[in-house]
């Protein structure tokens, strides 16, 4: 009679613990989300729709006026095409100096290990003193970089100065600083090509190139896809590189023509510059929307791109 009851007991808690264990695992997680992730975004939401000012206690219901406001701001579109610009300037050659990165350690190297390890090194370094050093680098008087271009006989650039200039200049930094974390994430999955793919070229003749090109890249298109998505979505939250690369002031006028404000950095001015809490809250949903609108037509083209 025992062993009748306790069947149905023992059916139910292993039902539990198959069903019900994984949801345990990962409650934590969206627990997390929901107190330091979800509830700061819908209270944004909120924000956004007021006119709040933090050095005043009160706050007044103003509905989607800070949005309408935003569309006929010049320094928010000013901030959005610098943005945009050095997304361009640094995604696309990171991404490109990535993957062939990731194709020469693919290779047998010596000491591949150590080479593997130095190229994450940039990534792992305090981005308040890479941008400090890129600034001292491309100084206009006794930068490194307009020292390096007068000996081949050019002119000295201010680089800080001029709107591509300094889009050149952050990019860089961005360049410098992410692209061997996405090489070891191409590397990844480079080692899990089927090895017998490579064979059969090698035995038809192709070279190398060849073989990079024909086998690996199609291969990749998923690691690919996702590193241009994620690239994007870094791209347009960017704001440390443009708030300290202006002789490390942090001023978030990005220059003195804010020729590189980007949107990170008026959203950043707005709020805790101005203290205009509600706008800068408008700005930083709407600089949401426009991540969410570019990641996915990233994916659409790169997927097209890499499918074609």
């Amino acid at each position: 009679m025992t062993s009748v009851t306790t069947r149905p007991r023992r059916r139910l808690a292993y039902t539990l613990d198959v069903k019900g264990s994984p949801y345990i695992y990962i409650a934590p997680f969206f627990l997390l989300f929901g107190a330091l992730g979800l509830f700061p975004l819908l209270y944004t939401a909120y924000v956004s729709m007021t006119d709040w000012n933090l050095l005043e206690t009160t706050r007044q219901w103003v509905g989607f006026e800070n949005y309408a406001e935003l569309l006929t701001d010049d320094y928010f579109w000013n901030a959005l095409f610098n943005t945009v610009s050095i997304w361009l300037l640094s995604t696309i050659p990171q991404l490109l100096v990535a993957l062939v990165v990731a194709h020469m350690l693919n290779r047998s190297l010596r000491a591949r290990t150590f080479f593997r390890m130095g190229v994450l090194l940039p990534n792992i370094t305090s981005i308040v003193a890479v941008t400090i050093i890129f600034a001292q680098l491309f100084g206009r008087d006794f930068g490194m970089v307009n020292w390096a271009i007068q000996l081949v006989g050019l002119d000295p650039i201010d680089w800080q100065a001029g709107t591509l200039s300094s889009h050149i200049a952050i990019s860089m930094i961005v360049i410098w600083r992410w692209t061997g974390y996405n090489a070891l994430i191409y590397l990844a999955a480079m080692q899990a090509v089927p090895d017998h793919l490579y064979e059969a070229a090698t035995i038809d003749g192709a070279g190398q190139w060849t073989q990079f090109w024909k086998i690996t890249i199609p291969m990749l298109r998923p690691t690919i896809i996702f590193t241009a998505v994620v690239s994007t979505i870094g791209g347009f939250q960017i704001i440390a590189e443009p708030l300290l690369f202006q002789s490390g002031t942090g001023n978030p006028t990005g220059g003195s023509d804010r020729q590189f404000q980007t949107v990170g950095l008026y959203l950043y001015e707005q709020g805790f510059g101005l203290y205009e809490f509600g706008y800068a809250s408008a700005i930083a949903w709407t600089l949401c929307l426009i991540i969410v609108v570019m990641a996915l037509v990233n994916f659409s083209i790169t997927r097209r791109i890499k499918s074609g």
